[in-house]
């Protein structure tokens, strides 16, 4: 099995499909690499495409230390593949986890990406729901070490923003499930706590996404409320953010509509390595409404 190692020796597992411009992609917290499958077998025809398992996620190496995981170790964790893989610039794409780790990546690193694809990113953003969301997070932490992942799995995958899946392609969330299923106890608790609970809010990260120039696209479902607003949040602050909100969907928008997904991905790519995607024009941020 392909494994690179990070720059705090964590061993980190990968797999690569197809040649030329490379794109790296970033699992949510309920996925791992296989959850890109839909993106490799389209993306693979075209482009050199590397998925990995994030620290925590076997076979990647499990760190027992909780001080192990944060925020700022995922972001890394994406310069650690390209570095480890002698990649200068690459399109990245993340998901929930992902996307958040891929908007840290951004305003940190942004000359070694060709574009930025931030999807399914807010959960516990909110400045209302701060609170709320550290609760859940340590209690969602506290299930999965009393119960283990393989008996947790199918109430976290049945989540309010997870039941349009279901509804949606049942045997792909099965699939879905029985994958989460599989992942390591100690890791899922180490995760939601080092990194999803302790993360920053976007709220407080504006000034850091003004400062983004790379080609970006904001994406989400209509019906995954928490990333809703925050998706506004991006799209206003970043000068370079494109915005799709995909009707009827819920959190993994990558696997419930992978055909819409991807379509939306390839315009990207292609506008990115042209040159031609846009940065946003000063006068559309006037406020007025109806201008002279």
């Amino acid at each position: 099995m392909p494994h690179l190692a990070t720059d705090d020796s964590v061993q980190l597992y990968y797999e690569e499909t197809g040649k030329g411009i490379p794109i790296v992609f970033i699992h949510e917290f309920a996925g791992d690499c296989r959850a890109w499958e839909p993106q490799v077998r389209h993306f693979s025809r075209y482009y050199r495409c590397i998925t990995y398992n994030a620290r925590g996620y076997p076979p990647s190496d499990v760190p027992p230390d909780g001080e192990r995981y944060s925020q700022e170790r995922a972001r890394d964790d994406i310069l650690a593949v390209l570095d480890g893989l002698r990649i200068d610039k690459a399109h990245i794409v993340g998901l929930s986890m992902g996307g958040f780790a891929t908007l840290h990546f951004g305003f940190t690193y942004p000359r070694r990406a060709r574009s930025l694809v931030i999807a399914g990113c807010g959960y516990g953003a909110a400045p209302d729901k701060r609170a709320q969301f550290a609760e859940e997070a340590e209690a969602s932490a506290r299930r999965f070490e009393q119960l283990t992942m393989a008996t947790a799995a199918e109430a976290y995958a049945l989540g309010p923003t997870r039941v349009q899946f279901q509804n949606k392609d049942p045997r792909g969330w099965r699939e879905f499930l029985q994958q989460l299923a599989e992942h390591s106890t100690a890791g899922a608790a180490n995760t939601m706590r080092g990194v999803q609970k302790r993360r920053p809010s976007l709220f407080d990260l504006v000034d850091r996404m003004k400062s983004i120039d790379v080609p970006t696209l904001i994406m989400t479902g209509d019906e995954d409320w928490p990333c809703l607003e925050p998706g506004i949040l991006m799209k206003t602050h970043i000068p370079t953010a494109g915005l799709v909100v995909m009707p009827n969907a819920g959190h993994t928008i990558n696997l419930e509509d992978p055909a819409a997904f991807n379509m939306h991905l390839a315009d990207l790519f292609l506008a990115a390595d042209a040159g031609s995607w846009p940065a946003r024009d000063p006068r559309a941020m006037t406020g007025s409404i109806l201008g002279r």
